[in-house]
């Protein structure tokens, strides 16, 4: 064979290959922006947790909660060795991050209000200190034209109620139902906007689940979906009696799912896109399906977990079921759906042993992620822009047209500097392809919330995660703010109300 000839043989494969290759990727990985603006009245907010920002862990009345008790017990517990004890003191210094919000023309805060401070049993007493105090948080947000988007449970149950079983206990749909009643009652002639459990997923399975969140309880397979089940059940509880008790409050009430989009690893297999659907159902499906579908588990999950429970000996499923009663309350129970929404994996179908009892292999789905996809601070979290847009058709898909927020969204990093050109990145892009979503796939999207305003406590990795849009000197006892760039770039969307090709944007 001549050279000229071989060459020539050796291009015209690669071309072929090239070509496959950007065929079968079902994503194109950093897209053109799309310029324009979103919808008039779209809310533009920052989201923080009560465990994460407040501190004051034993000040005002406040009983302690499951992340007192983990964060005190096993140092072990957290990677830095450190705790929620004062963490951004946001308990004291809740006007400064305000007027933060304030500074970048936000027109929503979304926070949540600890249980344990309102009523520091759990049940019964109210602590009128913990009531008082998120009054005047609620006076400072009104003076400064700001909508709070309240959620009711962020992780931080009360302990007294995990000494008596937490999520694993049936009774605590009525304990929910109780602290939920008095919420509204105190403070629904000014919030209009509920969200009643943050990522419930994550809290089933971290702490429940693997241990690695608080309470630290090890159950994969069972206590994950008990506690998921006990959720759904509470959230039903909740949605129930805020429509037949506050209607005349005029307010909406949904809830917040955590979800990664599952990309199919060949987009022209069949089976990998049946393994991308089976994977979503097993993540934001697992609650979505019950709460705003048909009142029950996926059809999917009910079948694979049905019968790996009977080959593994259980006598009955280890996925529960709804009462008929139970599935009439909790289907439609949202009024709107809140998404929190980081990073994607590509999936593939793969039949996994019934030797492990656990959730993880329930699905007989493969997940990972793309090793040149970009990362961060933390782990898990790869920079997947596209795949926000895909999250958000899917509910569209799914369940029609109801209102959807993005309640989180946000980037970590190590170093905490202020010069956060990685962020804005995210943000740019992300925001971007939500704007695509609106604009182009006619999602009704309603509202974006970045995460987070502060650099807080992160969990299980302590303060050595950083999502903030604001550093805050943690040696400081003062925790002083600095405003990061991102908080000035993500301003400039939020005063254009999008994206405007005025030349400066998007050169950041």
């Amino acid at each position: 064979m001549r050279p000229s000839s071989h060459l020539a043989i050796m291009w015209a494969n690669l071309c072929i290959f090239c070509c496959v290759s950007l065929f079968v990727a079902g994503y194109e990985y950093e897209e053109e922006l799309l310029y324009g603006q979103f919808p008039e009245g779209f809310l533009w907010g920052t989201a923080t947790a009560a465990y994460q920002v407040e501190g004051a862990w034993d000040e005002g009345g406040k009983g302690p909660n499951i992340w007192d008790t983990f964060t005190h017990a096993e140092a072990a517990n957290i990677d830095d060795g450190s705790s929620g004890d004062v963490a951004c003191d946001s308990y004291h210094k809740y006007m400064e991050d305000i007027q933060l919000m304030k500074n970048m023309g936000l027109n929503s805060y979304r926070f949540s209000i600890s249980w344990a401070r309102i009523l520091p049993n759990g049940i019964g007493e109210k602590n009128q200190e913990g009531i008082d105090f998120y009054h005047s948080v609620l006076d400072a947000l009104q003076d400064a034209g700001i909508e709070p988007a309240v959620t009711l449970y962020h992780w931080d149950l009360p302990q007294a109620l995990e000494d008596q079983g937490g999520w694993l206990n049936k009774t605590i749909a009525d304990w929910f139902e109780e602290y939920s009643i008095v919420c509204f009652e105190e403070f629904g002639e000014r919030v209009k906007f509920w969200i009643t459990l943050n990522e419930p997923a994550v809290t089933s399975y971290n702490g429940y689940g693997i241990g690695e969140h608080a309470p630290g309880l090890v159950g994969p397979g069972t206590f994950t979906y008990i506690a998921a089940h006990n959720q759904i059940r509470a959230h039903g509880r909740a949605v129930q009696a805020y429509r037949q008790q506050f209607s005349q409050q005029n307010g909406k009430i949904g809830i917040t799912l955590s979800v990664g989009w599952k990309e199919p690893e060949d987009p022209l297999n069949s089976t990998h896109l049946d393994a991308s659907e089976t994977a979503m159902m097993f993540d934001m499906g697992w609650y979505s399906e019950p709460i705003l579908g048909s009142g029950k588990y996926p059809d999917v999950m009910r079948q694979n977990i049905d019968q790996k429970s009977l080959a593994q000996g259980f006598e009955q499923s280890r996925l529960p079921s709804f009462t008929e009663e139970e599935s009439a309350m909790i289907a439609g129970s949202a009024d709107f759906l809140g998404v929190n929404m980081y990073t994607s994996q590509l999936v593939f179908p793969m039949a996994e042993s019934i030797d492990t009892v656990s959730k993880d292999n329930d699905d007989d789905v493969s997940q990972y992620q793309d090793p040149d996809w970009y990362g961060s601070g933390s782990s898990w979290l790869k920079v997947t822009p596209w795949g926000l847009r895909r999250c958000v058709n899917w509910v569209a898909d799914h369940y029609g047209d109801i209102p959807v927020y993005i309640t989180e969204n946000g980037f970590s990093d190590k170093l905490g500097n202020t010069d956060d050109l990685q962020r804005i990145y995210v943000y740019k892009h992300y925001i971007n392809q939500l704007l695509k979503s609106v604009l182009i796939d006619e999602a009704n999207v309603k509202g974006y919330y970045a995460w987070s305003l502060l650099d807080n406590f992160e969990w299980a990795r302590g303060y050595t995660e950083k999502f903030g849009l604001h550093s805050v000197n943690m040696t400081d006892p003062e925790r002083t703010r600095t405003a990061k760039h991102s908080s000035i770039f993500y301003s400039k969307i939020v005063e254009q109300n999008g994206f405007v090709d005025d030349g400066e944007l998007c050169k950041k």
